[in-house]
């Protein structure tokens, strides 16, 4: 009569499996989101404790720029947009006259690196994000954070990365 009951099961039941997969599927999917998500917001901590610590036209701390790398000279520098360098990962930025501010090219929503720059908008090719090279600041996203500071040194005409 009911035979199956009778006898032993040999393995978990066809609902366990399916259920059991199913739920690794969903560990695994919420796991990679988080991951990236919790990724970028050490970085972006940095770089909100890393904001006030761009050099200005000023020049005021020689010394922290002493052994960085010569990017440019003042003159590339437009005013009002930037100049992005590649090899850096930095866009150097000149917002008023004489007033020079570099960010990190890296976005800040999946770490994707930025070389599109039009006017004062670098934008991100992976999603879409874009980020104003005069203040770091999110023009549109999906990111939320503003792109990291980097510390310069302008010293006569030259610009150095600290």
């Amino acid at each position: 009569m009911t035979s199956e009951s009778v006898q032993p099961m040999s393995g978990p039941s066809r609902r366990t499996v399916v259920a059991a997969v199913g739920a690794a599927g969903l560990t695994v999917a919420l796991t990679a989101c988080g991951s990236e998500d919790k990724a970028s917001d050490p970085s972006t901590e940095q770089s909100a404790g890393g904001g006030g610590a761009t050099n200005e036209g000023g020049g005021s701390s020689a010394g922290a720029g002493a052994g960085g790398a010569a990017l440019a000279k003042t003159a590339d520098i437009p005013e009002g947009s930037g100049k992005i360098f590649k090899d850096e990962k930095v866009v150097v930025s000149q917002p008023a006259a004489g007033d020079y501010k570099a960010f990190s090219t890296i976005c800040t929503h999946q770490k994707c690196p930025m070389v599109d720059l039009k006017d004062d908008i670098i934008s991100c090719a992976c999603h879409g994000s874009q980020f104003s090279v005069l203040d770091g600041s999110v023009k549109k996203g999906p990111a939320v954070e503003p792109l990291e500071a980097k510390q310069i040194s302008v010293k006569g005409d030259s610009i150095t990365l600290a």
